[in-house]
């Protein structure tokens, strides 16, 4: 371990929770807890260990299908020994928040089928009942069987190729085009209450001012929302807004609409030109904000050597019956060798990490009691958590309610 690295900024680091763990053979690992995935205390034991690691926040993936092996199936495939279905995410993050005092809770919420005004209000609450923890990861549906669950309307296929075809690009663009407007109408209904329209006065019966709320009147493609919100104004004004994106289009959501932005790099050649590609995105779609939150995604499978967390890997594999693949890179060694990475890649320019843990009662706290006393040690992690909000805790700045209205001085 190193001791003279010292980072003039901060290291950011999240873990993304998905059932039993990323490897499709996580849950039948002996300590794997496989029993209790649906229930509401191991997702508070899980928290409490990411907590424990004073890690930034954790993700809690979700969807609107089935998980499946191929995404661009019209259905689900017919696997059993693989999991299938989850909770609910912003349920499972609201459960967790009177657990926790201090960890980020960032729910997946699908924006395709799903209107607008309940994902605000399901988020502003979770806001409120985390004291300023809560956020939102952004997810632009695309897989082909969601439709049938709504019966309203029928979606065009994406399709693997949706890169190449024109065909499926533009249907591509036309789900990310919906998707930012869907965190436009979100982001207008937090605004919708300014912070002091309760005022709760027993003696003149009054609770709140009237006038403090506001109509949105978002008229667009996709949505004609007129607002306001029944839920009062998040305590952090906005909830972290965070998306996953892997080209072109979805860089330039991230870069309108959102405020952390996770990648998949797999070598310091390809983390050097994806941030740049995210940068030439920012530029393209000239929002008036500071420069996105860029996070790597990385898959972890540590062990106490490497050779220990290659075999590990290798009876995953055996187990599952196919070696491990994932869009993102997946990492096969010590704490020390993983910390050393993320080293490498913040001096190239990135913000944070996003970590998915193999299996998560191994790999989450291998994270938490090997890989953070290594960055701890290299001066690139805190000792302790201060107090405030996700927002703050990430460097993002205090919003302005849009709908204010300020007073001369």
């Amino acid at each position: 371990m190193s001791t003279h690295d010292v980072h003039p900024e901060p290291l950011h680091l999240a873990v993304a929770l998905d059932g039993a763990g990323w490897h499709p053979a996580a849950w039948r690992e002996p300590g794997a807890r496989s029993r209790e995935l649906f229930t509401a205390a191991y997702w508070a034991d899980v928290a409490a260990i990411a907590e424990r690691g004073l890690l930034d926040f954790v993700t809690i993936e979700d969807s609107l299908v089935l998980q499946s092996n191929d995404p661009f199936a019209d259905r689900a495939d017919e696997r059993t020994d693989q999991v299938r279905g989850r909770l609910d995410a912003v349920l499972v993050a609201a459960s967790i928040a009177p657990l926790t005092r201090h960890i980020g809770l960032v729910p997946t919420v699908t924006t395709t089928h799903t209107e607008p005004f309940h994902t605000s209000k399901s988020l502003a609450t979770l806001d409120h009942v985390s004291r300023g923890r809560g956020g939102w990861r952004v997810q632009a549906g695309g897989a082909n069987g969601e439709a049938g669950h709504f019966g309203r309307r029928v979606l065009p296929s994406l399709g693997s190729d949706y890169a190449t075809d024109p065909k499926a690009s533009a249907a591509l663009r036309a789900r990310f085009d919906e998707a930012a407007d869907h965190v436009e109408v979100v982001r207008r209904l937090w605004d919708s209450w300014e912070d002091d329209a309760e005022i709760r006065d027993v003696e003149t019966g009054r609770f709140i001012d009237r006038d403090k709320l506001h109509y949105i009147d978002f008229e667009g493609e996709h949505f004609s929302v007129r607002g306001p919100s029944i839920t009062p104004r998040p305590p952090q004004g906005q909830p972290v807004v965070a998306a996953l994106a892997h080209q072109t289009i979805p860089y330039e959501l991230a870069a309108r609409s959102t405020d952390v932005v996770f990648v998949t790099p797999h070598d310091d050649e390809h983390a050097r030109s994806i941030l740049a590609e995210v940068r030439d995105a920012e530029a393209r779609v000239e929002q008036d904000r500071l420069p996105l939150k860029v996070f790597a995604d990385l898959v972890v499978v540590i062990g106490a050597s490497a050779a220990a967390a290659q075999e590990r890997r290798r009876r995953l594999d055996e187990v599952a019956g196919a070696p491990f693949t994932s869009d993102a890179l997946i990492v096969t060694g010590t704490a020390a060798e993983l910390a050393e990475l993320l080293r490498r890649w913040q001096d190239i320019g990135y913000a944070g990490f996003r970590l998915r843990p193999a299996v998560i009662t191994d790999d989450l706290t291998a994270i938490v009691d090997d890989l953070v006393p290594e960055l701890q040690a290299a001066g690139r992690f805190r000792t302790a958590y201060a107090e405030g909000t996700l927002r703050e805790r990430l460097g993002l700045p205090a919003t302005a309610n849009r709908y204010a209205v300020t007073t001369p001085v």
